[in-house]
């Protein structure tokens, strides 16, 4: 079941079979503050290659930008599809995808990273074979989608590090 814009019902976890995904205590207070200069970073990534995609009408742009947006969604969707509710919410321009499936190590990665991996890392790679405008327009949805991606980056790198027997759930990891 998919909820739009409300919350899931809270799971009750066992804590002494949970661990928090990030354990650090700091870290996990300012996580969205190295979300947010991951952002800022690609943002101004265009500036220093060469532009910032001036062949490309303003409109199509922020066209192209809710379309990566909703395919970055549904790719996410896609991966728990069947697996557990999913609730999709927002505070003031993030959206926030929350499920209570109890995922895989390997099912976890792959959630956060397909949509990083096919709207960032295959348009950029195939942008290299193509012409000026269909590359422009590439590179643009790689570079959108990455920030959007923000979180996903990071997730991606922190579930890479935790041991290949683990499942998560609502922020939370346990070794099966």
């Amino acid at each position: 079941m998919i909820l739009w814009f409300r919350h899931l019902p809270q799971v009750r976890l066992d804590l002494s079979e949970w661990t928090p995904f990030i354990q650090n205590d700091w870290f996990r207070k300012h996580y969205m503050k190295f979300v947010y200069l991951l952002q800022v970073i690609i943002f101004l990534v265009p500036y220093f290659v060469g532009g910032w995609f001036p062949r490309i009408p303003m409109f199509a742009l922020f066209l192209i930008g809710i379309l990566v947006f909703i395919i970055h969604e549904a790719l996410h969707i896609i991966v728990v599809n069947k697996k557990g509710d999913i609730s999709l919410t927002f505070r003031g321009i993030f959206f926030w995808l929350h499920t209570n499936a109890i995922l895989s190590n390997p099912r976890f990665w792959i959630f956060m990273s397909l949509p990083f991996i096919a709207l960032s890392i295959v348009p950029l790679i195939i942008s290299l074979f193509l012409s000026e405008d269909l590359k422009s327009v590439l590179l643009f949805v790689s570079w959108i989608n990455a920030m959007i991606s923000g979180s996903d980056i990071i997730n991606s790198f922190l579930i890479a590090m935790k041991p290949k027997n683990s499942e998560f759930c609502r922020g939370y990891y346990r070794l099966k």
